[in-house]
């Protein structure tokens, strides 16, 4: 039977109970477990919103809801400019199978008239809305997925052959700042896997050729250079500099010592290794999981894991490495999905095989444990020699 707009108005506001403004103000600031999602339009949502509210047109709720509320038994808000949005909106989400939906009532016109709190997001630029348009279009990315992501700050340890893909995808990403550490001068023979650097670019310092490429990539981005090696001396002024840290370094010695800073700062720390065609990432988020040490409490003998030098590499193999490194720092970065935290996902190129494999924290750790006895840096090159 057919409705007019006033029937389908008091069915809609029938279906979910209204909150008003004084009480939804009460829960925001009691910061009560509440998903408030905003149904205007995205450009409606970035000239000022409700503090700590979600962004899900109406247009588009249906395929963004699950997720964004991913627990269809928690409780969800909805709210408009004047409230018939956030009714029909409420309607739908109820059909939809989400038993604990209420809608606000009025909406955000009456909210901001009223002197109560608001955020105001810094808009993207017209270029940065075009260049990571795909980004926008995930609901769990978004604006604001973009917008941290152009506020975070990652270290890579590294410029070579895990660096390069992890730095580049970084970039394109819209990582706003790279720290690049490195040392190492361009030679030939790392063209063959480090693509961040060129045949005209050999001789040069591995981290001017990475912002050269980088920036002509990506001209949001900013990479501060590290021409330096990370060492105890250097590595707590770099460490606390940056939110996520991506290791991609080729010596024992260096990975325990950026272990070690990151259990210290707490800072989470992505891990990578690849010898001929093998390859293993990690991620590391102290202090809610373990560290490497736990993994590898003494390093392993010189005949089991040598040099890419020594043993050769496949080219193609860091990249893969490197790219699933990017990925998890994107993820930290937007407090999205499941992070190999406790897992090694490991990679046979031969085989064209992934497996995960687990692991724990050691209770007896050194350094995170339950008796931790190190609470400083060691000599990291004389640990090492234990090989």
């Amino acid at each position: 039977m057919a409705k007019t707009f006033q029937a389908l108005m008091a069915d809609a506001q029938g279906a979910a109970r209204a909150v008003s403004l004084d009480e939804l103000r009460r829960r925001v600031e009691a910061r009560e477990a509440l998903t408030l999602v905003d149904v205007r339009e995205a450009e409606e949502f970035r000239e000022g919103h409700i503090p700590g509210a979600v962004s899900a047109p109406r247009a588009f709720l249906e395929s963004r809801i699950e997720a964004l509320a991913p627990d269809r038994d928690a409780p969800l808000a909805l709210y408009c400019a004047g409230g018939a949005r956030a009714a029909l909106a409420a309607r739908t989400l109820v059909d939809m199978g989400y038993p604990r939906v209420e809608r606000v009532d009025p909406g955000f016109t009456q909210w901001r008239a009223l002197g109560f709190p608001t955020a105001a997001p810094r808009a993207l630029t017209a270029e940065q809305r075009a260049r990571y348009a795909r980004h926008l279009t995930l609901p769990e990315v978004g604006e604001a997925g973009q917008r941290a992501l152009l506020d975070a700050r990652v270290l890579l340890v590294g410029a070579g052959g895990l660096g390069s893909p992890a730095a580049l995808y970084l970039a394109a990403a819209g990582v706003g700042t790279l720290g690049l550490v490195d040392a190492d001068v361009v030679d030939a023979s790392n063209l063959q896997r480090q693509v961040l650097h060129s045949t005209a670019r050999v001789g040069a310092l591995k981290v001017d050729s990475a912002e050269a490429h980088l920036r002509a990539l990506n001209p949001d981005v900013r990479v501060e250079k590290h021409p330096e090696r990370l060492t105890r001396a250097n590595v707590d002024r770099l460490v606390a500099a940056y939110d996520v840290i991506v290791d991609g370094c080729d010596n024992f010695p260096t990975r325990y010592l950026v272990s070690d800073a990151s259990v210290l700062h707490r800072k989470p720390v992505v891990h990578g290794s690849v010898a001929r065609f093998e390859g293993q990432v990690t991620t590391f988020v102290p202090p809610s999981g373990p560290c490497y040490r736990c993994l590898y409490p003494q390093p392993p003998p010189a005949a089991l894991a040598p040099s890419c030098q020594e043993a050769g590499v496949l080219g193609v193999l860091p990249g893969v490495i490197g790219l699933l490194q990017a990925t998890e720092a994107i993820k930290l970065i937007l407090g999205r999905g499941d992070a190999l935290v406790g897992r090694v996902l490991t990679y046979d190129a031969l085989a064209m095989t992934f497996r995960p494999l687990r692991y724990t924290r050691d209770r007896e750790c050194p350094r995170c444990g339950e008796r931790p006895t190190l609470d400083g840096y060691v000599d990291y090159e004389g640990f090492c020699e234990v090989r």
